[in-house]
């Protein structure tokens, strides 16, 4: 990662994640996990800080960018952060 800059990572809701992706921001890491997390219906809060917990250790992203929905669901794990 010598040279680079750091990622910014992205959970919420379909129309917020889009826009990021649509304004280049989606990666994979060398392990092909991407930097962002579409949060759907379906998805479990377990899933959710899971993927939250592994946007805070993954080296590579500087900031993680929540949507204001998703963050009071999480609010928990955000706040141990």
């Amino acid at each position: 990662m010598a040279g680079r800059g750091k990622l910014i990572a992205v959970m919420g809701d379909e129309d917020t994640v889009t826009g990021f992706l649509l304004g280049g921001i989606g990666e994979l890491d060398k392990h092909r996990r991407p930097n962002f997390l579409v949060v759907e219906k379906e998805t479990s809060l377990a899933e959710i800080e899971e993927t939250f917990r592994g946007f805070l250790a993954r080296e590579d992203v500087g900031m993680i960018l929540i949507s204001q929905a998703l963050a009071e669901q999480i609010r928990p794990a955000v706040a141990a952060h």
